[in-house]
């Protein structure tokens, strides 16, 4: 495997956080990345004062996405919804704890995209 991917990363690949779904998620999102096939199942529970309460993910993939999904579910249970739309790709890279070239940004990218877009359909359900 590529020298890029660190002990923590491939942890978090090969024993997924937060792994499973939501019996009754606020939201449920499929978020694919088209140029490389990786997919993100993402349930996400939000309380009535917009704190994300519980999060679940199941998908496949390469290990930045996968891993970078774990890594990002870790820190979501008690942020605000403007918290995690505020996330960027820099967000994801201080996660991750390593460089993302350009080439490999969507992939790095995919679960901080799917958890915006949960939030957004969340919001839009009121």
């Amino acid at each position: 495997m590529d020298d890029i991917y660190s002990e923590t990363l491939l942890d978090h690949y090969n024993h997924p956080h937060h792994a499973g779904v939501l019996h009754r998620p606020s939201a449920r999102i499929v978020k694919q990345n088209p140029l490389c096939g990786d997919v993100i199942n993402l349930d996400i529970l939000m309380a009535e004062d917009g704190t994300v309460g519980d999060v679940a993910f199941t998908g496949t993939g390469c290990a930045l996405s996968q891993a970078g999904m774990s890594l990002l579910s870790d820190s979501l249970c008690g942020k605000k919804s403007a918290e995690l739309m505020a996330l960027t790709s820099a967000s994801m890279d201080s996660l991750l704890g390593i460089p993302v070239s350009p080439g490999r940004r969507t992939c790095a990218d995919l679960g901080m995209s799917a958890v915006k877009e949960a939030i957004i359909k969340n919001t839009n359900k009121s």
